[in-house]
């Protein structure tokens, strides 16, 4: 009897081809298209948008497999939406899309899919996952049990066809350095990767779009997605909707840093339009004479925006994670050696892991993670996602809590 699995199918090229992989591959594929909460009208290169799911249709028809439809749009605002201004109110820059993918396309979708008899969902994730069994003859080496801390019982490579109740599964970049999407799959389980299917991360996007042309899909040129679906024009816009503007100063780095800017106000220069719309790193926008500047800071107690001319002000040699979260599902030995990613388009830098304790807002304990960086990195900023690479393995990533010792 074929295996049966649920593709999450955009109306994109990488998630129709993904369809279509498994079709070919000998699956009994069901597509389906999520509706998510949108604000207004979508645009039309929106992952929500209805030529999307228009588009999503006719890929189904194509390959001829059954096409349903699920709306999560109460769940997407609630998980996703709310979250994502919620990060920007407490004057973080968030990666809703990480949300999403735990909550919605590997929570509610898998939740879905196997409620409708399917053994597993896919996606058109350029990521890989590997996996060892923890049955049969011993070919997983001291190191990788010792270093995962899983049980000490023999292990054998894992075989698509073998039950994956007893197997260890391990989330991977995708083979496309470019289009490589682990950075937003590290907040992923074990009981959710056991049931999930990357058909195209074994593939460059020139070879997907190849692919989609041999296969004759209809979304063989569709473009690109945009970043944050559910947003219709510009983030800024977006926040001034949904979320109170409060006019502040803008500050110079130096005037604060300065005893005399410690004893007095520091002196103002400009004015920002409010803390939210602001991101650390930021250099347009400002609206400041003699720039270049830069956001370096944001002072909530004053209500202040930090800039510098200097770039080196941007520059951290350590931060603190929250929230984070282990593919194994169990913290590895540390302090680690690691690589790390602080944002999307990021290049790996080499750090070291430490755990620690320290207090919340409301003065209880909690755990939190160390990186200390082998070169200070740029423009570190809360709420986005760090996360840990071994290699070409996501070990697992957590959420920036804040910045420390800057250069």
């Amino acid at each position: 009897m074929n295996k049966k699995a649920v593709v999450a199918m955009s109306g994109g090229v990488d998630s129709s081809v993904a369809a279509a992989l498994l079709k070919r591959s000998g699956f009994d594929v069901a597509g389906v298209f999520i509706k998510f909460w949108k604000d207004g009208k979508s645009a039309e290169n929106s992952c929500c948008s209805v030529e999307s799911e228009k588009m999503a249709r006719l890929v189904a028809k194509k390959i001829g497999i059954p096409f349903y439809v699920i709306n999560a749009e109460k769940e997407f605002k609630k998980k996703v939406v709310d979250y994502f201004l919620s990060e920007y109110k407490k004057g973080n820059t968030p990666n809703p899309c990480v949300v999403c993918n735990k909550e919605i396309k590997f929570g509610i979708l898998i939740e879905k899919a196997l409620k409708m008899g399917a053994d597993y969902i896919a996606t058109g994730h350029y990521a890989r996952i590997s996996s060892l069994s923890l049955r049969g003859r011993s070919e997983a080496t001291d190191e990788a049990i010792q270093s995962y801390r899983l049980p000490r019982r023999p292990y054998r490579i894992f075989d698509l066809r073998a039950p994956r109740n007893d197997i260890y599964f391990k989330l991977h970049k995708g083979k496309d350095k470019e289009k490589d999407q682990s950075y937003f799959l590290w907040q992923l389980r074990q009981n959710q990767l056991k049931h999930v299917l990357f058909p195209v991360g074994n593939y460059t996007k020139p070879e997907v779009r190849e692919l989609a042309e041999k296969f004759d899909l209809p979304s063989a040129e569709t473009p690109e997605s945009q970043e944050v679906c559910f947003v219709q024009n510009s983030t800024n816009e977006f926040l001034k909707k949904y979320l109170k503007t409060k006019p502040g100063k803008i500050i110079e780095l130096k005037d604060v840093r300065h005893p005399a800017g410690r004893r007095t106000s520091p002196k103002a220069f400009g004015q920002h339009q409010g803390l939210h719309f602001y991101t650390i790193g930021q250099r347009k926008g400002l609206e400041i004479p003699q720039g270049p500047w830069y956001v370096v800071a944001k002072d909530f107690k004053n209500n202040n925006l930090i800039v510098s001319k200097d770039e080196k002000d941007l520059m951290q040699k350590e931060l603190i994670a929250k929230n984070v979260n282990w593919i194994s599902g169990k913290e590895l030995k540390l302090p680690i050696k690691i690589e790390v990613k602080i944002r999307y388009r990021s290049n790996l830098a080499d750090a070291v892991l430490y755990s620690k304790y320290t207090l919340n807002s409301a003065g209880a304990k909690i755990r939190v993670y160390k990186i200390v960086f082998d070169k200070p990195q740029k423009a570190v900023t809360s709420g986005q996602s760090v996360v840990f690479y071994k290699g070409k393995e996501l070990l697992g990533g957590g959420v920036i809590f804040y910045r420390v010792k800057r250069v």
